[in-house]
């Protein structure tokens, strides 16, 4: 004979003041109908508009308080307006409210010991990514903003061999690296300009199709397309580059004129343009490359002749009727040749920084100081640090 408990309570009786019951549903309505469990027939007047809104059906006025004598509601009381707004309020749905369905993620850590931990737990612990490279990130975020047109940075300095083209070539790679549209870099050097081959190698660039910026002049009216203009290209990865011309008795001819229509050209197929100047600002092509310039590179070293010549380059331009490029130029400090310690290069960046929009110093790097091929890979950190520092300034010129 089975053994039955003894005061075994009957399926939906009351006992020790709890429902007994079978179902969720079945004890809120016991609860609603004996008014013992006033909490839970609100959770179950609440569930029933909030199942109304779902199905698209809107609850009657009395829906939540329906056979509820002890939670009867006096109208205008906060309970009333509380229940009003929740039947009027709208339900999230996954279009126009996609984000409250889903949790905000968390930026996965890199480097560092916040990486490691990272990896070492399969993500379970995520600690954040550090200040440090959060201002990496930033760093990226400004770099490759979407921009709206075409515009063009000259880089310039009143003296050669201070890292003028080495800047354009690191800061054109940089710009290539993080922009999802890539820039050109163009060789206006009337000196016969080592643009290209900083960028590519000297064997790679001999053993190339050696197109320069006079040969795409002499075609300039035939190319309608930028597969008609890459033919007179050359490309170091994403960065796309025209050379100079390295003929000296035609590499001094480029006129004003004739840059403006490259660079009308050029604006067709490119939102960001470099242009490597030369030494001066006074040969021929200079006024219509200052005349289309969004924003200048102002090139200049530690020792106390390049920084001279700097401020005079800014005083030169003030002078001249581009106050605005003076004043919104960027300054570039490349150490070179790595300055011996007599020089107070904080004397230097005060005496330089206060004439213009922002200075950034290049720390010294031999794969920039040798004087050869130019490849981010191969620079120190500090050195790239400084190029994205560059890139994302030129870009702030530009919104």
């Amino acid at each position: 004979m089975p053994i039955v408990p003894a005061n075994k309570p009957e399926p939906g009786t009351a006992s020790g003041g709890l429902i007994q019951s079978s179902s969720w549903a079945a004890a809120a309505a016991a609860a609603d109908a004996t008014g013992t469990e006033t909490g839970l027939a609100e959770e179950t007047a609440a569930g029933t508009a909030a199942t109304a809104g779902w199905e698209g059906q809107t609850p009657g006025p009395d829906a939540a308080v329906v056979n509820d004598p002890v939670t009867e509601e006096v109208p205008g009381s906060a309970r009333s307006a509380e229940r009003a707004a929740l039947r009027s309020a709208p339900m999230p749905d996954f279009i126009s409210s996609p984000g409250a369905f889903v949790r905000e993620q968390k930026p996965r850590p890199v480097g560092g010991f916040r990486g490691a931990v990272y990896r070492l737990t399969g993500g379970a612990w995520n600690m954040g990514p550090s200040a440090k490279q959060r201002q990496e990130d930033e760093l990226a975020r400004r770099i490759s903003r979407q921009l709206q047109g075409s515009f063009n940075t000259a880089i310039l300095s009143l003296k050669g061999g201070i890292g003028k083209t080495s800047t354009t070539v690191g800061v054109g790679l940089t710009l290539a690296e993080y922009r999802g549209d890539p820039p050109c870099a163009i060789d206006a050097n009337p000196d016969s300009g080592d643009l290209v081959e900083r960028a590519l190698g000297e064997g790679i660039y001999q053993r190339s199709t050696p197109r320069t910026i006079t040969d795409l002049l002499g075609n300039l009216e035939s190319i309608d397309s930028l597969t008609g203009l890459s033919r007179y290209m050359h490309h170091a990865g994403r960065l796309h580059l025209i050379a100079g011309e390295q003929d000296p008795e035609v590499s001094d001819s480029l006129t004003a004129a004739e840059y403006l229509k490259i660079r009308q050209l050029i604006s067709s197929y490119y939102s960001v343009a470099l242009t490597d100047c030369g030494t001066g600002v006074t040969h021929n092509a200079m006024k219509g490359i200052l005349q289309s310039a969004d924003n200048l590179i102002i090139a200049a070293g530690y020792a106390v002749s390049g920084a001279k010549r700097a401020r005079s380059t800014l005083h030169w331009l003030a002078s001249h009727g581009y106050e605005d490029l003076a004043r919104n130029a960027i300054v570039v400090i490349t150490d070179k040749d790595e300055v011996s310690s007599r020089v107070d290069k904080s004397a230097i960046e005060e005496h330089l920084s206060g004439i213009c929009r922002q200075l950034i110093a290049v720390p010294h790097d031999r794969g920039v100081a040798d004087g050869d091929l130019v490849t981010l890979d191969v620079l120190r950190p500090e050195t790239r640090r400084a190029y994205k520092e560059i890139a994302a300034a030129i870009v702030d010129g530009y919104v």
